[in-house]
């Protein structure tokens, strides 16, 4: 078993690697074959005040005058490298910017993961806990949330909150009560994708012959589910928290904006206003990255929580493999 997931653990990590490389390579392309010449039209834009010393140093910088793969490649050489490059807006490092806008992002992510488990859970638990109507009614939750766009949710949060009752300040965004709100925000529809798995794999685990039994020896409703119902029903969540990874790093770029805050939806907004693509495809590698290495961690928890996973199996051994 050490052996197989060894060998596991190396195969995911050889693909995760070639995930982010195609992905920071697939960016670099669609950039190159937009029309027009962007990077030159932002250098050569009076309001940035370069010189055309300085135009000619940035363009030797990114080889802009070589052939796409010659770009590619040494573009591709620095990411590998940690180089980000500059922005051809500020002419700071891109390493620089980002590092300057993520910790306010991954404090609002972080946040909202935490609301999202919280009421993905509690919905969940409700719906097997609490006698009619009001189990049954928590069933519509997850639907209701999905069907709110995040924006609409901040836009009553802050009328609610901020302006009526006084509860944080909309000009003191990154206060940690705004940033409370703010991850409310963000974790009401991500929770649904959560509490919708959780439901689904209660009812299913409540219907196998140990939960039967268990009831037959006079086991409560709610101790059935502490002890042998839940853990088994929420190992699928680690596969839906890896994916929703995706909806947190989009939806906080809505949120910023929302509430104001300095992140890297804000980042992203002042890049694609000045055409700023140094930025832009810094910003997309290092969501990648985010993505593959939380989706690379899930997959190789998964088989370490639930036993029944076998890594490495044989198709013919009737075994499911990973």
């Amino acid at each position: 078993m050490r052996r197989d997931y060894r060998r596991y653990a190396l195969r995911r990590g050889g693909q995760a690697v070639v995930v982010v490389l195609l992905a920071y390579v697939f960016t670099f392309v669609v950039i190159s074959v937009l029309p027009g010449d962007p990077v030159t039209t932002t250098l050569r834009n009076p309001e940035n005040g370069f010189t055309e010393e300085q135009i000619a140093e940035i363009v030797a910088y990114y080889g802009l005058d070589r052939p796409i793969p010659v770009q590619l490649w040494e573009s591709l050489s620095r990411f590998l490298m940690g180089d980000l490059g500059l922005s051809l807006r500020s002419s700071l490092p891109v390493s620089q910017m980002i590092a300057e806008v993520l910790p306010s992002t991954l404090a609002l992510a972080g946040t909202a993961l935490v609301v999202a488990l919280v009421l993905a859970f509690g919905i969940a638990l409700g719906v097997h806990t609490l006698p009619a109507p009001f189990g049954p009614a928590l069933r519509a939750f997850p639907s209701l949330f999905l069907s709110v766009p995040n924006f609409l949710i901040g836009l009553l949060l802050i009328q609610l909150f901020a302006f009526q009752l006084g509860l944080f300040r909309v000009i003191d965004s990154e206060s940690a009560s705004a940033t409370l709100f703010a991850a409310i925000t963000l974790g009401i529809p991500v929770s649904a994708q959560i509490a919708e798995v959780l439901i689904a794999n209660l009812d299913h685990e409540a219907r196998q012959d140990y939960a039967g039994v268990a009831r037959s020896r006079g086991l409560g409703r709610i101790r059935l589910l502490a002890v042998h119902l839940l853990k088994p029903a929420a190992l699928p969540v680690v596969t839906v928290l890896a994916l929703t990874v995706g909806e947190l790093l989009g939806g906080a770029v809505i949120t910023e904006a929302v509430f104001t805050r300095t992140g890297v939806g804000s980042l992203v907004e002042r890049a694609v206003t000045s055409q700023d693509l140094p930025v832009l495809q810094a910003v997309v590698a290092l969501a990648a990255v985010v993505f593959v290495i939380v989706n690379l961690v899930a997959d190789l928890v998964y088989p370490l929580l639930d036993p029944r996973v076998q890594v490495g199996a044989r198709p013919d051994a009737g075994v499911p493999a990973r």
